[in-house]
C-alpha cells in the first residue's frame, strides 16, 4: 500500500509540473494551449531515445527539455498572429500530430507497440519499494524548484509584463513591451516544463507508447490548473494533487459496491470524477487559490511609514 502511495504521489508530481507548464502559457501569459500532450510527448520520448542509447539520465532530460521548449518555441513563432480559438485549434492539431507521428514512424518509436526498458535511476540496485520512494523523492525536489521559478517570474517585473500581455496585448505593445518575444519566450519556458513532465514519466513507467499521450490528459491538466487557481503557482501544484486524488480515489468505488460491472464502474468513475470538479468549479469559481496581485516594491514599508508619520504629525 505505501509503494503505491508513493507512486501516486509520484503521478501527482507529474501533474502538478504540467499544470505548472500550462500556467506560465495560459495562465501568466493568456496563451490558450491544448497540446499539452504533444510537449509530454516530445519530452518523454526525446529523453527515452537518448538514455536508451547510452546517455546518463540528468543529460537526456536537459535535451528533452530543451527539445520540449525548441519545439513550443517554433509553434509559438508560427502561431503569433493566432489568437483564442484559432490558438487552440492549432495546438489541439499540434498534441494530435505528435502522438500520430509517435504511432506512425516505426523505425524511431516503435509504433504502438511503444518503447520500453527506458532505464531509471537506480532501478537495478534497489527494491522497488525503494525505486518508488526515490522517484516521489526527486518528483517532489523537481517541482519544487519549479514552483519556486514559477512565483519568482511571476513577482519579477518580466512577469508583470507577461500579465499585462495577458491582459491587454495592445496596451502593453503600446507600453514598449517586445509582445511577439515575450510570447514565444513563455511558450518555451512553459513547453519545457511540460517536456520535463514528461522525462518524468518516461523513467519513472519505464514504458512509453502513443496511447498514453491522448488529448484526455490535456483536460486532467487544464482541470487541475482550473481547479487551483490560475495564474497562480500555488493553485496549480494544489489543483493537480486534487485532481489526482480524485482520478485515484474514485478507483475505489467499484469494490465499496456489489453486483456491479466493470463498464459500470469505469462509468460510475467518470460521474463521480465529473461531479466533483463541478462541484469545485461551482463553489470556487476563480479556483481554490485565487490569483491575487503581487504587493508592489515598497508596500511592506509604506504603512510603517505612513504610521511614523501620523506619530511625528500628533
Amino acid at each position: 500500500m505505501l509503494s503505491y502511495l508513493l507512486a501516486t504521489l509520484t503521478f501527482a508530481g507529474i501533474y502538478a509540473m504540467l499544470a505548472l507548464g500550462l500556467n506560465v502559457i495560459w495562465g501568466m501569459t493568456g496563451m490558450i494551449n491544448l497540446g499539452l500532450a504533444g510537449f509530454f510527448a516530445v519530452g518523454a520520448y526525446v529523453s527515452a531515445l537518448v538514455s536508451i542509447a547510452g546517455v546518463p539520465i540528468p543529460l537526456a532530460a536537459l535535451c528533452a527539455m530543451a527539445a520540449a521548449a525548441l519545439v513550443g518555441g517554433l509553434l509559438s513563432r508560427l502561431t503569433l498572429k493566432l489568437r483564442g480559438d484559432y490558438l487552440a485549434i492549432v495546438t489541439l492539431g499540434f498534441g494530435e500530430v505528435v502522438r500520430l507521428f509517435a504511432a506512425n514512424e516505426i523505425w524511431l518509436t516503435n509504433g504502438s507497440d511503444g518503447i520500453s526498458g527506458i532505464p531509471g535511476p537506480f532501478r537495478s540496485e534497489l527494491t522497488p519499494f525503494e525505486f518508488n520512494a526515490l522517484f516521489a523523492a526527486i518528483t517532489v525536489v523537481l517541482v519544487a524548484v519549479a514552483w519556486f521559478l514559477s512565483r519568482r517570474l511571476r513577482v519579477s517585473p518580466y512577469g508583470r509584463a507577461l500579465r499585462a500581455l495577458r491582459e491587454d496585448e495592445t496596451a502593453a505593445a503600446v507600453a514598449g513591451k517586445p509582445v511577439r518575444r515575450m510570447k514565444v519566450e513563455a511558450f518555451a519556458f512553459g513547453a519545457a516544463l511540460l517536456g520535463l513532465g514528461g522525462v518524468l514519466y518516461a523513467h519513472f513507467t519505464s514504458y512509453i507508447a502513443p496511447d498514453v499521450f491522448r488529448p484526455l490528459l490535456t483536460i486532467y491538466i487544464f482541470l487541475s490548473l482550473t481547479a487551483g487557481g490560475t495564474g497562480n503557482a500555488t493553485g496549480a501544484v494544489v489543483g493537480a494533487v486534487i485532481v489526482m486524488g480524485i482520478l485515484e480515489g474514485s478507483r475505489f468505488l467499484e469494490g465499496m459496491i456489489p453486483h456491479l460491472s466493470g463498464a459500470q464502474g469505469a462509468a460510475l468513475r467518470e460521474m463521480v470524477i465529473g461531479s466533483l470538479l463541478i462541484l469545485i468549479m461551482r463553489i470556487r469559481p476563480t479556483g481554490l487559490l485565487a490569483e491575487r496581485p503581487p504587493k508592489p516594491p515598497g508596500d511592506v514599508a509604506a504603512p510603517a511609514a505612513a504610521a511614523r508619520s501620523g506619530a511625528g504629525g500628533g
